[in-house]
C-alpha cells in the first residue's frame, strides 16, 4: 500500500518530540516580518503626508499597551495579551489605510507579498472584535 504524499502525518504537525513544525515556522516568520514593520511605521509616523490624528491614535495605543491599568489584565492567560495586540492591530492598520497606498509603498522596503499578508493579517482583527469597537477605533483614528 503506497501513502499519498499530499497526506498530513501527525508527525508533521506534532513530532515525537513534543514541539509543533507550524508554530515554529509561525514564529520564524513573525520575526522575519516584524522589523519589516517597525520600519513602516517609523517612516509613516515621520512622513507630514499621513494625516496627524492617526500619528495620535498610535501614540495613544502604545501608551494603552504600556499602561498598568488595563481592560483585561495581563494576569488573564491569553486574553490579557490579546486586547493589547488586538488595539495595536487595527491602529496600525487605520495609519496604513490612512496614508494611502502610494505613501505606504514608498516606505516599504520589505518583499513585496509581506506587505499585502500584513494587512491580510491587521485586517483580520476587524472580523474578531465587535463592530462598534471597529468604529470607535476609526472615528478616533480619523
Amino acid at each position: 500500500m503506497t501513502e499519498d504524499p499530499k497526506r498530513v502525518h501527525p508527525d508533521d504537525v506534532l513530532p515525537p518530540e513534543g514541539r509543533s513544525i507550524q508554530s515554529r515556522k509561525l514564529v520564524t516568520d513573525a520575526a522575519k516580518l516584524l522589523p519589516n514593520l517597525v520600519k513602516l511605521v517609523t517612516r509613516l509616523l515621520k512622513d507630514p503626508r499621513v494625516p496627524r490624528r492617526s500619528k495620535i491614535a498610535l501614540g495613544l495605543a502604545f501608551a494603552y499597551v504600556a499602561s498598568p491599568i488595563d481592560l483585561i489584565p495581563e494576569v488573564v492567560p491569553v486574553v490579557g495579551w490579546a486586547d493589547d495586540l488586538l488595539l495595536l492591530m487595527l491602529v496600525i492598520d487605520s495609519l496604513i489605510e490612512r496614508a494611502g497606498r502610494e505613501v505606504v509603498e514608498e516606505h516599504w522596503d520589505g518583499p513585496g507579498d509581506l506587505l499585502g499578508m500584513i494587512r491580510e493579517v491587521i485586517a483580520a482583527t476587524r472580523v474578531v472584535l465587535p463592530k462598534r469597537i471597529t468604529a470607535v477605533i476609526d472615528r478616533v483614528t480619523g
